[in-house]
């Protein structure tokens, strides 16, 4: 009885065994495509659910640098100093300093933190003065930046 216990255990291992084995096909990795298009030279992906890698996350929107919204980071008119004014076709540019003395370009209409270029001219540009810290004033203030006669 304990030879046909033990062949009885034997077999029912064997054929346990091999249902597993066959039971578990082989699962051949899916073949992937050629990771570069042969014509466009270009990666590409099967994305399968998930999130594409190589797609532009910005899909064509710029991106600008955020800055104050009168253009120039921290340019006050207070701070700055008129050191120049160049005509180019019947349109003037002013060249002014900041407190850190780079040159800044600015044509009628650019916008300060605190306000903004009213008019230029051969001698002199006009600045309006908006706002005082932040807070807008209920009248604005027109501030007159005249170029040294001798520097002209």
């Amino acid at each position: 009885m304990k030879k046909t216990f033990i062949f009885l255990f034997w077999i029912s291992f064997v054929l346990a065994g091999s249902s597993l084995l066959f039971s578990q096909e082989q699962k051949k990795p899916p073949e992937r495509e050629a990771l570069l298009d042969l014509q466009t030279n270009l990666p590409t992906y099967d994305p399968a659910g998930r999130r594409d890698p190589f797609k532009n996350l910005l899909a064509g929107k710029e991106i600008k640098e955020k800055t104050m919204p009168g253009g120039a980071p921290q340019l006050f008119i207070d701070d700055i100093n008129l050191i120049g004014i160049v005509k180019y076709k019947k349109k003037y540019t002013a060249i002014v300093s900041g407190p850190q003395g780079f040159p800044y370009y600015f044509e009628v209409g650019d916008k300060l933190s605190d306000g903004f270029i009213l008019t230029i001219n051969e001698s002199q540009a006009i600045f309006r003065k908006t706002n005082e810290r932040g807070i807008p004033l209920t009248k604005p203030k027109d501030i007159v930046k005249e170029m040294k006669p001798e520097e002209r």
